[in-house]
């Protein structure tokens, strides 16, 4: 099976995969634990450093650009076509660079940070299928799609409340598919704004009405030594159980799922 491949998998075995990858997160967890650098490094909560990341003109990070934001556009959009995704609601637009290689029928976008969607509407004005809201906006609270999106999110949350937050308002916010790209593993991070989830024993305790259909590992493992082009984070698409049908999904690569 080729690492583009998408296949059906059980929750519990999907948290164990790429064992190699999470070795090598923990040599960096335990070796920036006992850093003066982790130790020292200002940081007050996961929504005021995106502010002021964002605030102060930076990115959404290098997984929104170059292959990394290719690779996660031709996997979504081509499930977006595959399923016939009429909406599409995202939790942690950024800045959104990754948005512009989509192609969804009607987005909603939501963030923590006031800049990033203040952003987004200025690069999207000219689009009215394109919709961005903070995370306080009252609208966001009942905002929904068939298909919600997590990318590269999950493992920002660092704060248990967050997390607990963000999790529960991804899977009430989807009416047909939940996808999450994120590593999922319970570790440290090697800085303070990250903190790795195991996201699929979260949603097997508390949603279990959502299951795995569909892993895809990324096209681009995450390697030490090139860490800008490279990700550990995996597609997990998940869809209902009540009855919903599975459909054959291609990747960009030619590979059918089972």
């Amino acid at each position: 099976m080729t690492r583009s491949q998408s296949y059906q998998v059980p929750i519990a075995e999907a948290a164990n995969t790429n064992s190699l990858m999470h070795r090598i997160r923990r040599k960096m967890a335990s070796a920036f634990r006992h850093s003066s650098r982790w130790e020292s490094a200002p940081f007050e909560s996961s929504a005021v450093y995106w502010e002021e990341r964002y605030g102060n003109g930076s990115n959404s990070g290098s997984g929104s650009y170059g292959r990394l934001a290719l690779f996660k556009a031709n996997i979504i959009n081509q499930f977006v076509r595959g399923h016939e995704v009429v909406s599409v609601i995202e939790f942690g637009c950024g800045d959104g660079s990754q948005l512009k290689l989509a192609d969804y029928p009607e987005y909603t976008g939501i963030d923590v940070s006031p800049s990033a969607t203040a952003l987004c509407r200025r690069l999207f004005a000219g689009d009215p299928r394109k919709n961005f809201l903070n995370l306080d906006n009252p609208e966001s609270e009942a905002a929904c799609a068939e298909l919600a999106l997590s990318l590269d999110v999950i493992y920002h949350l660092v704060e248990d409340d967050t997390y607990e937050a963000y999790m529960r308002r991804l899977v009430r916010a989807a009416t047909r598919f939940i996808c999450i790209y994120s590593s999922n593993v319970e570790l440290p991070g090697h800085v303070p704004h990250i903190r790795h989830r195991c996201f699929t024993t979260w949603l097997a305790v508390n949603a279990p009405e959502w299951k795995l259909s569909t892993y895809i590992c990324n096209e681009y493992p995450y390697d030490i030594n090139n860490p800008t082009e490279t990700s550990w984070a995996d597609f997990y698409f998940f869809e209902r159980e009540d009855g919903a049908t599975i459909v054959p999904f291609f990747t960009s690569f030619g590979k059918a799922g089972a």
